[in-house]
């Protein structure tokens, strides 16, 4: 009995569920007709609104016909659609425009820097073929004089008869660039050629540095102060007034305690007194023969026997013996003869000169 209740029950429960659920699926179905209804009357009233038409009047003040248009809402959207492509097309192009002439005018700007850049490099181009041609003789008179010649110079003498003449005869390209490179890369080559001899005149100095510093060279008394008061050779004696053979210069600096250094690298043989003549003197014996005398020194600064290099500081500018001021007697013997100190003095300078 019990049996058959609990299942009398469980087939009630299923027959609910399947009531239920046809009547949910049924409500589904319902709504979505609905809906689907709703949709159908909007685009429906939709399509009513659009092809709804319209009829424009046109009434001339005269007696001809009257002029009826026809018009639906659906061409008048799409008049203002089609009209509002055109403004949209026109303002696209403005602001299009408007940018790309902001970006030509920029260009402009940069081109004409540009220019203005170029002139200038043309002008330094100018500027320094100019100071090349300046430089191209001196260069051949230092190099002729020293024996040598600049390797490569010939293929430019070929073209430019015998000098750097046509790198300066300056003839503007159309596009007004072509000429000064041409000029660049001939003047590219000339200097490249110029190394070679200019690097052995490096060395043929620094070859010599060696025997400029063993030879009396240089201005006895620091700095390069002072002028020459009484030259080497045949000049008047201020004490007796005779004309007499003065064996060195005079240099003078109007004042005392002014140093006084060695010409040359060498060694101190003599530091005394003599008061009837050199007052306090130096002798500097050197290489190749030289030796060098400093005189009236005020005091000294070396003893007999001491190496000294060119440079070294020996004394100081005195009024010692017999002497009418504060100077320097300074004397060159090559041996036991006396040769003016003055053309030794130039040959750093002489050197430099030709080196330039």
């Amino acid at each position: 009995m019990g049996g058959f209740l609990c299942e009398g029950v469980v087939v009630a429960s299923v027959h609910e569920y399947k009531r239920f659920e046809n009547n949910l699926v049924q409500k589904i179905k319902n709504g979505f007709v609905a809906f689907v209804k709703i949709i159908g009357s909007f685009f429906a009233a939709i399509g009513r609104t659009v092809t709804k038409r319209y009829t424009v009047v046109l009434v001339p003040h005269t007696e001809k016909k009257v002029y009826n248009l026809h018009v639906s809402v659906l061409s008048i959207c799409f008049f203002f659609l089609f009209l509002a492509a055109i403004l949209g097309t026109f303002l696209w192009y403005g602001v299009s425009y408007r940018a790309t002439q902001g970006t030509l005018t920029d260009r402009d700007n940069r081109l004409k820097d540009t220019q203005a850049s170029l002139d200038q490099i043309r002008d330094e181009v100018n500027r320094l073929l100019g100071e090349v041609q300046k430089f191209e003789p001196a260069l051949s008179s230092t190099l002729s004089t020293l024996g040598t010649d600049v390797p490569g110079t010939n293929s430019v003498s070929r073209a430019s008869d015998g000098d750097l003449s046509s790198f300066f005869n300056l003839k503007e390209t159309p596009d007004g660039t072509l000429q000064e490179v041409q000029d660049l890369r001939q003047l590219s080559e000339f200097l490249s050629s110029a190394t070679t001899p200019i690097k052995e005149i490096g060395a043929l100095l620094n070859s010599q540095s060696a025997l400029l510093t063993e030879i009396p060279s240089i201005w006895p008394i620091r700095g390069g102060i002072g002028h020459i008061s009484m030259y080497f050779g045949q000049n008047e004696n201020p004490f007796t007034g005779q004309y007499y053979i003065h064996k060195g210069i005079d240099i003078s600096t109007y004042r005392q305690g002014d140093p006084i250094v060695a010409t040359a690298d060498g060694q101190v043989v003599s530091v005394e007194y003599d008061p009837n003549d050199f007052g306090n003197n130096v002798i500097i014996r050197h290489k190749h023969g030289f030796y060098t005398r400093y005189a009236h020194m005020l005091s000294f600064r070396v003893h007999a026997g001491q190496r000294v290099q060119q440079g070294e500081v020996i004394g100081y500018i005195g009024n010692t013996g017999l002497s009418t001021g504060p100077h320097v007697h300074y004397e060159v013997h090559i041996g036991s003869d006396v040769v003016d100190p003055y053309k030794y003095l130039n040959i750093r300078s002489t050197i430099a000169k030709a080196a330039r």
